[in-house]
């Protein structure tokens, strides 16, 4: 048997009891009475919405403060509270939790946006411990069925009192958040190792397109207006009908948004966005390639190429420059068809253009296959975690 399951055997053989929130303790609000100014010039330490939805405990390096007046009657945060999100935009997140697990020996206030719960008893539940419970499976069932809203989802502290939970003895707690402590570090390690990797085969991606994508003045230059086929006039709005049950993907400037019914491309294109602001930001590639039957709305410019080496060249080319001095300055910024069509391009002979496009895909398919694979195994270790912490958080019920 292992460590636990003897101490089970031994401290608890039976089941342990289960008690209503409202049994054991309280909930307070976060500050009332505030302003905007009142954080500007703070002279206490404010633990914030993000601090409570990111962390199963409060991390106490706090750099966010409020202006806490003297005369001020407002709740402060002890050791062992249980700190809550009260609302967000979806159920599945909304009444999140964290912990105090630290003494910091100073006033801690929370943000008007969150809520705390204080044990009568604060040696009944051991604060590790409880920083687990709270983000467990059965706990978070409970403490979405008290959530009610449409576009927001808001908890409420009058049925968060009906909210049953485990008090199983101390020892018990210990070995549980030792093993989750150990669980939880080797998770977050190789999440940071695999994310690394992936930053790093993207650097290595984009350090090889640069290098190859950049050219002296004996390559001959050419505006984009030149080498490609521009077909913005062909572009249509999409009636509402043919929306949302079609089969044919509906390209706007970020990629596929939507599907349609009907599809008034038909072949291989270049897609470059429209949207300034997305151009400026690189939040997503400024130009995709995109093939087969497909629509096009009007805020990505449609461009055909005689050959795929001289769209692909294209298309790594723009995501590489800056094109910000292509932008209008209106009052929604975009790149026009106008100022796409003056954007210089490098026109090396076609061959150097297979071999650049046939060295960058190859960079291009790996580092897509890593971006695929990388955050499917996160979510596969994730879901491991979740699954053993709440095997180790399942606890039988004693019957009186």
């Amino acid at each position: 048997m292992s460590k636990l399951e003897n101490l089970i055997a031994e401290f608890c053989p039976n089941g342990v009891p289960y008690k209503a929130l409202g049994e054991l303790g309280y909930f307070y609000g976060g500050l009332s009475g505030k302003t905007k100014e009142d954080f500007t010039k703070g002279n206490a330490k404010l633990i914030t919405y993000m601090n409570v939805y990111s962390n199963l405990a409060i991390d106490t390096d706090i750099k966010d403060w409020v202006r806490i007046g003297e005369e001020e009657n407002q709740n402060t945060v002890q050791y062992g509270d249980v700190l809550f999100t009260g609302s967000s935009e979806t159920l599945e997140e909304c009444g999140m939790s964290s912990v105090l697990t630290e003494q910091t020996g100073e006033k801690l206030y929370l943000n008007s946006f969150c809520f705390g719960f204080r044990f009568y008893d604060n040696t009944l539940l051991l604060p590790d411990f409880t920083k687990y419970l709270f983000r467990s499976k059965k706990v978070r069932q409970q403490i979405k069925a008290t959530a009610n809203g449409v576009t927001r989802f808001n908890v409420s502290k009058k049925k968060m009192e009906e909210v049953l939970i485990p008090l199983p003895p101390r020892p018990v707690q210990q070995e549980i958040f030792r093993i989750l402590d150990c669980l939880t570090k080797a998770v977050t390690e190789l999440t940071t190792e695999l994310a690394a990797e992936l930053a790093a085969r993207k650097n290595q991606y984009e350090y090889y397109r640069d290098f190859l994508m950049t050219f002296d003045e004996e390559v001959e230059w050419k505006t984009l207006g030149e080498v490609a086929i521009n077909h913005d006039a062909k572009r249509k709005p999409v009636p509402k009908e043919k929306r949302q049950a079609g089969k044919y993907p509906y390209y706007g400037a970020s990629g596929i948004v939507d599907y349609v019914s009907a599809y008034i491309f038909d072949g291989d294109y270049l897609l470059v966005s429209e949207d300034g602001a997305n151009l400026l930001s690189r939040v997503t590639p400024i130009a995709f390639s995109a093939s087969g039957k497909i629509w096009v709305n009007n805020h990505a410019h449609v461009l055909e190429f005689k050959t795929y080496a001289e769209r692909k060249f294209v298309e790594y080319y723009l995501n590489m420059i800056d094109l910000r001095r292509f932008i209008s300055s209106a009052a929604q910024p975009k790149l026009t068809q106008e100022n796409l069509n003056k954007i210089p391009v490098p026109d090396p002979p076609f061959p150097e253009k297979q071999r650049i496009v046939a060295i960058l895909d190859r960079y291009e398919a790996l580092y897509k296959d890593l971006a695929s694979s990388i955050p499917a195994e996160i979510d596969a270790r994730q879901k491991q975690y979740e699954y053993f912490r709440d095997k180790l958080l399942s606890f039988k019920e004693l019957v009186k």
